[in-house]
């Protein structure tokens, strides 16, 4: 059975589940305390809405009114008198009156281009043609302790059936708008405190792709005459304490992270179907430091709508038609052994900078982004026994994604990736071959298609597409043994 015949029974399968299913309302953890659907929140779950992005920023709460739309109160942790009594009694808070608890689990079935083992000699092929795989059962709680105190724990128990994969992803405490307390404008000035993903211009670790971006999770690694061998990714998660103030809706935005060292890998903030378990590395002598900075133009005509949470149209809320510019920047130390016995410790600076932006016309949104690395490489002098700054080892890339949302059900989408770093070309630096095709190896085109069965359950495909790659090449810089690895993944996931 052909590739393509195997990807058209598997388009087929999906259209009859859809087709079958009968009508049910998804009711996860939010939609339990405001009984509410996830659409209120979600355009395509987990990507947010205007409204979510909103929700979010407030705190796991309503922007407004919170207390009205609540359907389950919250259980009060003291008596609203004792503020007045503070500091000579305790400060009363709140907890969920629901325990708000959910769960997420994904299946995977994944089809491999027929030649993508061409480039071993085995006969035996070390890369399955054809796969069923699990993918992530993941519990994630999250919610508002009062005095605009949230929370967000979630953790993989399993990934890929493997207890040992599984890991905790983001686990904090937010304090919203504490700027208050200094007379700034509202939601000015946050502090988050825990383990959580970097404030990335687009999440990897709550991504609708099945598949996460190649940028994201680039390690600099230098060739063979660099001492660079940094495991830091920008999809790690990161420990330690963020400053962060705006919207995310309107307006401005942005964050300052101080966090641990993570040079020599850690848990990966990623996508439903990859997962790292936590291999966390600091070192103590220093922290890195990331910050961010974008800006949200709304460009609804309609003034009276153009800064609320919601532009309403014909058909009903839909986010607003909007351009948003944003930069960030990360500047860390990467702990490297040299010497006899690795005696000497050389801590490396290095940096990740870049710009992205997202436009959203009413259903459409296309948004893309750019990242530059740059990993100063020390070596021994002459005399061996100091160290200066030789090449560096560096790299770039990013990424550009369309989502159309055709129905209010179905969703269209098509990304392009690319990534290109020295390591690239670790066999090619001596030949005349240093752009030769191997350069092209890290692009690659993704489209895919995802269906909202109900509200909480998704079905999801996606084929990746990659150019013709080889490991070695001849003296006429052909390529030996060329090879494929498309790939076309089928998905099912749903949210509790």
């Amino acid at each position: 059975m052909g590739t393509r015949h195997r990807v058209s029974l598997l388009f087929a399968f999906i259209l009859i589940v859809i087709a079958l299913t009968a009508n049910s309302y998804a009711i996860p953890a939010f939609s339990r305390q405001y009984g509410t659907s996830c659409s209120t929140c979600h355009v395509n779950f987990p990507k947010l809405n205007d409204f979510g992005k909103a929700f979010k920023d407030a705190g796991f709460k309503f922007p407004k009114d919170d207390e009205t739309f609540m359907k389950v109160p919250p259980v009060m942790l003291g008596a609203p008198a004792q503020k007045d009594l503070w500091p000579h009694t305790i400060f009363p808070g709140t907890i969920p009156g629901l325990p708000p608890i959910g769960l997420r689990y994904n299946q995977f079935f994944q089809v491999t281009s027929a030649n993508a083992n061409n480039y071993t000699p085995l006969t035996t092929p070390n890369v399955p043609r054809t796969d069923f795989e699990s993918g992530l059962l993941s519990i994630f709680m999250a919610g508002n302790f009062g005095s605009d105190i949230a929370f967000w724990v979630d953790d993989d128990l399993s990934v890929s059936g493997a207890n040992a994969n599984g890991g905790l992803g983001d686990g904090y405490l937010k304090f919203v708008n504490v700027g208050r307390f200094l007379k700034l404008p509202t939601d000015a000035f946050n502090i988050r405190f825990g383990q959580f993903e970097l404030d990335l211009p687009f999440t990897q670790a709550r991504s609708i792709n099945l598949s996460g971006y190649d940028i994201y999770a680039e390690a600099n690694i230098g060739t063979g005459l660099q001492n660079v061998n940094n495991q830091f990714a920008m999809q790690d998660a990161a420990q330690g304490i963020e400053f962060s103030g705006g919207h995310q809706y309107r307006g401005y935005h942005y964050s300052l992270a101080i966090v641990n060292q993570n040079t020599n890998g850690g848990a990966a903030a990623s996508p439903p179907n990859v997962s790292s378990p936590a291999g966390f590395f600091s070192d103590s002598n220093y922290k890195d430091v990331y910050g961010r900075f974008s800006y949200r133009f709304n460009l609804e005509k309609d003034a009276a709508s153009r800064n609320e949470v919601q532009a309403a149209g014909a058909t009903g809320p839909r986010d607003h038609t909007y351009l948003t510019l944003g930069t960030y920047f990360f500047k860390g130390r990467s702990v490297q052994r040299l010497g006899e016995g690795e005696a000497l410790t050389a801590r490396e600076p290095f940096y990740r900078v870049g710009g992205d932006f997202s436009f959203n016309y009413r259903t459409f949104n296309l948004f893309g982004l750019y990242m530059y690395g740059h990993d100063d490489n020390l070596v021994f002098d002459s005399t061996g026994t100091s160290l200066v700054s030789g090449t560096p080892a560096k790299f770039n890339g990013g990424f550009l994604q369309a989502d159309y949302l055709m129905l209010p059900w179905l969703m269209g989408i098509l990304r392009y990736d690319r990534v290109q770093s020295s390591a690239d070309f670790l066999n090619q630096t001596a030949s005349a071959n240093y752009f030769s095709p191997i350069g092209a190896t890290r692009n690659r085109v993704t489209p895919g298609v995802q269906f909202l069965i109900h509200a909480n359950i998704k079905a999801s495909f996606e084929y990746a597409i990659r150019p013709q790659q080889a490991l070695t090449y001849n003296s006429n810089g052909q390529a030996v043994g060329p090879f494929r690895t498309n790939t076309a993944t089928g998905a099912l996931e749903f949210v509790y």
